[in-house]
């Protein structure tokens, strides 16, 4: 569709800018463009400040009107809003398209055969960061390039991962790698356009926004998406245990070994010793399949491998925030899964890791986690709406680790500062959503930090 004159409905701007890279980009188009949210105009502050330049823009806030759906020419909607909302059914009604930033970039970048897609129900950030990276470092010391084309490729990260690629997409030349992390949300969406990417990474399968889904196999239908329309010659890269839910549909796959191999698959056989700076075997198996995807594009174990050794990871990503009288503390706010954060607590030993969990409920199991970290813990504090069910899970479990029923997180990092002693660890890896008591995972992460921070000011301890 050319843009220049339509009018288009975004959907969901949001508080931490989610919508303002897809409104610059289709003001710059000529769009005419209403962005909606249900939000106020206080609440969104900051939002509104990073496209208060843009000429025609008209605003709805404090809520939705079903008028603009209806009259639109498209729709552009957050990934995050279900397919089956009621505004998003009045725009189909009237056989308006609906679409999303995710779905706007990848019909437009210049060549899918440079694009490295990664998804997954954990690891998938710190994957598509490591791919990033390493991509940056090496690319550079080997461009494909000619006399015609003498500028080195350049390397474009993005996706779910934040930050729009739109805005750059008279940047983005045919032969730039672009890396995305995609949700299941986003691959939703992509299924409807017949798009997988030409590298297709999946670091691992267990049960997630099964609120949104509604079921774990439609939750799986989604990732399964990422392989659905790959093409001859394309490339399918799979952590420990993804065979078991997910089946690539090209030839060319490789896969971390447990159990049988599909027929043809190169195998790694062994996570191998690499020098990173992150805690956890999971981070290892998340490094392997970094190596994997960029092995498939002709970049050397070696090289990657050493292009690795100054990767500090990311915020709210099992990131050290402070360390003081023996006791390490670690803001893991980015688990929002079970199994997120039970990998998170199994990177350090056992008995001496204080874990904060709960939050949102998304229909996740989460006695399992609860069993796990009463076992491993030497304490479990448990916050947020899941709180009291974690709590009663753990209780009813084997083994030592006390349960704290706090509440909530400033309550809980003052606990700890009573409990905590030289050798333990302080982590936050709640295993759930943040939205009960926090706007975002990276608000919650913030408040850990804070918390801890005044602690240790306060008190001279965690």
């Amino acid at each position: 569709m050319d843009l220049a004159g339509r009018r288009v409905v975004v959907m969901g701007l949001g508080r931490f800018g989610g919508g303002v890279g897809v409104t610059r980009y289709l003001a710059r188009q000529g769009a005419r463009v209403v962005v909606t949210d249900r939000l106020g105009e206080g609440e969104l502050r900051d939002s509104l400040g990073k496209i208060a330049d843009l000429k025609n823009v008209t605003y709805r806030l404090a809520g939705h009107a079903e008028r603009d759906f209806r009259e639109a020419e498209l729709v552009v909607a957050n990934p995050a809003v279900p397919p089956d909302n009621e505004y998003l059914a009045a725009a189909r009604a009237a056989s308006v398209p609906v679409t999303s930033e995710i779905r706007l970039l990848t019909q437009r970048l210049p060549d899918r055969r440079r694009v490295i897609g990664v998804t997954g129900s954990a690891g998938k950030s710190t994957v598509t960061a490591m791919i990033g990276h390493i991509l940056k470092r090496c690319v550079g010391s080997n461009p494909k390039s000619d006399i015609r084309n003498p500028r080195p490729p350049r390397v474009w990260v993005g996706g779910n991962l934040g930050g729009s690629l739109l805005e750059c997409l008279d940047d983005i030349a045919a032969e730039d790698w672009v890396v995305l992390e995609l949700s299941s949300f986003m691959l939703h969406g992509l299924a409807e356009d017949r798009w997988s990417p030409h590298i297709a990474v999946v670091t691992n399968i267990a049960p997630n926004h099964l609120d949104w889904h509604g079921s774990f196999e439609a939750y799986v239908a989604a990732k399964q998406a990422i392989f659905d329309h790959q093409q001859p010659g394309d490339i399918a890269v799979l952590g420990a245990g993804v065979t078991e839910h997910l089946r690539p549909g090209v030839g060319h796959v490789i896969e971390q070994h447990v159990g049988p191999p599909l027929p043809g698959t190169r195998i790694c056989e062994d996570l191998p010793e690499l020098p990173l700076n992150l805690p956890g075997a999971h981070n290892v198996r998340n490094a392997v399949c970094a190596l994997d995807a960029l092995w498939a594009v002709g970049i050397t174990g070696a090289d990657a491998a050493a292009a690795l050794a100054d990767f500090t990871g990311l915020p709210h990503r099992l990131q050290l925030v402070a360390e003081h009288a023996g006791v390490r503390c670690y803001n893991d706010s980015k688990a929002t899964t079970p199994e997120a954060a039970r990998l998170a607590i199994a990177s350090f030993d056992a008995g001496c890791v204080h874990a904060i969990l709960g939050g949102y409920d998304k229909g996740s199991d989460l006695a399992a986690l609860a069993r796990f970290a009463r076992a491993h813990c030497r304490a479990i504090y448990t916050i947020g709406g899941t709180g009291e069910v974690i709590a009663d899970a753990a209780e009813a479990g084997d083994g030592q680790a006390e349960v704290v029923r706090a509440g909530e997180l400033d309550a809980a990092v003052g606990e700890i500062a009573r409990r905590a002693r030289r050798g333990d660890v302080v982590l936050l890896s709640p295993g759930c959503a943040s939205w009960d008591q926090f706007a975002s995972y990276e608000q919650r992460g913030a408040r850990f930090v804070e918390a801890v921070l005044r602690h240790l000011t306060e008190t001279g301890k965690v």
